[in-house]
């Protein structure tokens, strides 16, 4: 190896020294993923399908209808509130908690498939004590086993696209998984309308879906064990870790949690209600109730499908992902504003299609942010989990808060007042992005 002189050459001297020994290089950083196959992302997208299908059905229509079953007409809300509030407080933890286990994960599966398996199959135990259960408590077990092991999964398959997908890749893949999200609400609609008169098969299909897409990634997954002795062990110390990221030290990561987390207050408010917002202002009966939803949300996911799909194109083209969070914020809030203005089914139907178009666009665009500031990429899992409060955070504080929105002016069937709160959160959620520096 040659050894270049600080000083200026000068005359060369006849006696030479032997150069010092070269010193080993220093070891080049990992490479970045490669090019992600077609398999890859179908398997990712399949996983979101069936997770997001065991989770978003009961909170869209099964759970309000088996809270119906049970609990008296004047108490439904606060029950339904009470069972959905228990069951995001536990997804929140366990989003982060999983994440800082499975970053540590040494097994010979992987450190992504355990949590992936283990996860749904204890979320389909919860749904069968769901299905099987003839009380509040019980319900609420039932909900804190589905949340808990489903999120565990979602967890894995978040990480998976920072793991697996290299950036220049990242908001297409985003948009296609993002947009099973919504396919999965499709499917979750039509089987809730499909097994009305048996509500048990309403739960615990769509936990067999998610099943099947866990299965799926798992076999078409290059996923590997973590080095040993590579992360601290995980003491109670590092459990407390598993829920903070520094602001200061990592700004933008911050900036995009609370970006995060507003814009999913909005879309709580509507995945959270929408159940009660169809019977209680549009006058809906429980037997109509879940096949004026299915055509709601076929409407909606139509218009998801096209913002997925022509945001992750625009934005990995451009490179830039700010303007489109910005821009899909902007219309989501305004469905949300149309929808607290709408009275009748065709100007409901009309809402959620702007709202799914503006979900659509967010969704391809926002994990592929979200990866972008991840402060390790060595902790992709537990730093994705922090991201992923943001998600679930909302469900529980939404259903806490709705009730006070709903009572402006009397009563409880305020929803434009909800929906307006929400819309708000969207445009505060969209404005926190743009402080985000290190992406354009």
């Amino acid at each position: 190896m040659a050894v270049i002189p600080d000083a200026a050459p000068g005359p060369v001297s006849a006696v030479t020294h032997p150069a010092p020994p070269a010193q080993p290089a220093a070891p080049a950083p990992a490479p970045g993923p490669g090019p992600a196959s077609a398999k890859l992302v179908m398997g990712l997208a399949f996983a979101q399908f069936g997770i997001m299908a065991t989770l978003l059905t009961p909170v869209m229509v099964t759970l309000a209808l088996r809270v119906a079953q049970i609990v008296p007409e004047d108490d439904r809300g606060a029950a339904l509130g009470q069972v959905l509030s228990l069951g995001a407080v536990l997804a929140m933890i366990a989003n982060p908690v999983v994440g800082g286990l499975s970053d540590r994960t040494t097994s010979r599966l992987g450190r992504r498939r355990p949590w992936l398996l283990g996860g749904m199959l204890v979320a389909f135990a919860g749904l069968a004590v769901i299905a099987l259960g003839g009380n509040v408590p019980m319900l609420m077990l039932g909900w804190a086993l589905a949340q808990v092991g489903g999120n565990a999964a979602l967890t894995a398959v978040t990480a998976g696209i920072p793991d697996f997908v290299p950036e220049q890749q990242r908001a297409r893949v985003s948009g296609t998984v993002g947009m099973m999200t919504s396919l999965s609400m499709i499917a979750g609609s039509g089987l809730a309308n499909a097994f009305s008169g048996h509500l048990a098969l309403a739960f615990l299909v769509p936990g067999l879906l998610g099943i099947a897409g866990v299965v799926f990634l798992c076999a078409v997954m290059k996923d590997r064990p973590a080095r040993p002795g590579a992360f601290a062990p995980y003491s109670f110390r590092e459990f407390l870790r598993s829920f903070w990221v520094s602001p200061r030290k990592h700004p933008d990561f911050a900036w995009n949690f609370a970006g995060r987390f507003l814009v999913f207050v909005g879309i709580s408010c509507v995945t959270s209600y929408q159940t009660y917002f169809l019977m209680d202002r549009l006058g809906y009966g429980d037997g109509e109730v879940a096949g004026k939803q299915f055509v709601g949300t076929l409407a909606m996911v139509a218009a998801v499908v096209v913002g997925s799909v022509l945001g992750g194109q625009l934005s990995d083209r451009s490179g830039r992902r700010k303007p489109y969070v910005l821009g899909s914020s902007l219309v989501i809030a305004v469905g949300l504003t149309l929808m607290a203005t709408a009275y009748s089914f065709p100007m409901f139907v009309l809402a959620v299609v702007v709202f799914g178009f503006g979900e659509g666009l967010y969704l391809s665009v926002d994990v592929a942010l979200a990866a972008a500031v991840l402060p390790s990429p060595d902790e992709a899992a537990k730093d994705m989990g922090v991201l992923n409060i943001g998600n679930a955070l909302p469900q529980s504080l939404v259903p806490i808060v709705a009730p006070a929105f709903l009572a402006i002016g009397g009563g409880t069937g305020n929803y434009g007042a909800l929906f307006f709160f929400g819309g708000v959160a969207c445009v505060l959620g969209a404005l926190a992005v743009q402080f985000i520096r290190s992406v354009k």
